[in-house]
């Protein structure tokens, strides 16, 4: 008799069932899945996410560290298609390329991946920021140089959002740790400009509630100009525009 952890893994391997009778419908949908699940696995194989160059010979550790990171990014790839309940570990190991076993040697279980997700996807984020911030000569070119990579982001991933939005319920301690790494990171950045004397002089207190102002900004931004907007894939340039005048006017000194 399987012990309860045996008949969990084999619950989280397949497809989620279905509560009625598979109908042609039904049929036509897993198809449709089946197509879709394929191409994530063919655009990760391309990329050769996670694989290290020829020629390169790395210790254990680096190759454990390798596929883990493959896990997670084909996880992310997959939760942003299908959504977290349809995102099964048979699906995100056919997305990452490794045999199911393999999934079990990095995380417990589904939702001990799910725990960890976002936190990784939002580091991702606040990189692939940071790498379009460098040399910024001043605040407020960091402000306009994030803002713009930000959107840049999100529409290199356009999973990103279901990601974030859902996390909310199927990952809640994930959701939470991203929003405080996201805010963590935004008042830093607002800390050093006031250090520098480049906007006035707010509490630490002030400070997060502004980087709160400014994660709401782009989140609705977004929302409001791409995702319910008329098939832009980044907000006009007014947007951008209109950003900055409230930022230079409301941190004058």
């Amino acid at each position: 008799m399987r012990t309860r952890t045996a008949a969990r893994r084999s619950a989280e391997h397949t497809e989620p069932a279905r509560s009625a009778p598979a109908t042609l419908d039904s049929n036509r949908s897993d198809r449709t899945a089946a197509i879709k699940t394929k191409r994530l696995a063919s655009v990760a194989a391309k990329a050769k996410v996670g694989q290290p160059k020829k020629r390169t010979k790395l210790t254990r550790a680096q190759k454990a560290a390798l596929v883990r990171e493959n896990i997670l990014r084909a996880a992310a790839e997959v939760v942003g298609e299908f959504g977290y309940q349809d995102a099964s570990i048979a699906r995100i190991t056919q997305v990452a390329g490794i045999a199911q076993g393999t999934f079990y040697l990095y995380f417990e279980t589904r939702q001990h991946l799910f725990d960890e997700l976002l936190p990784h996807a939002g580091e991702d984020m606040i990189k692939f920021i940071a790498e379009r911030v460098h040399g910024a000569k001043s605040y407020y070119d960091v402000e306009e140089r994030g803002l713009r990579a930000f959107f840049e982001y999100v529409e290199e991933h356009p999973g990103f959002y279901r990601l974030l939005n859902e996390a909310e319920f199927a990952a809640p301690a994930a959701h939470k740790k991203h929003f405080e790494q996201l805010g963590e990171h935004y008042t830093a950045s607002l800390r050093r400009s006031v250090k520098t004397g480049e906007i006035a002089k707010f509490s630490d207190e002030e400070l997060e509630i502004i980087a709160y102002f400014g994660m709401a900004a782009r989140s609705y931004a977004y929302l409001g100009y791409v995702k319910y907007g008329t098939g832009r894939k980044r907000p006009p340039e007014s947007v951008i525009k209109t950003y900055m005048r409230l930022i230079a006017g409301g941190f004058k000194q």
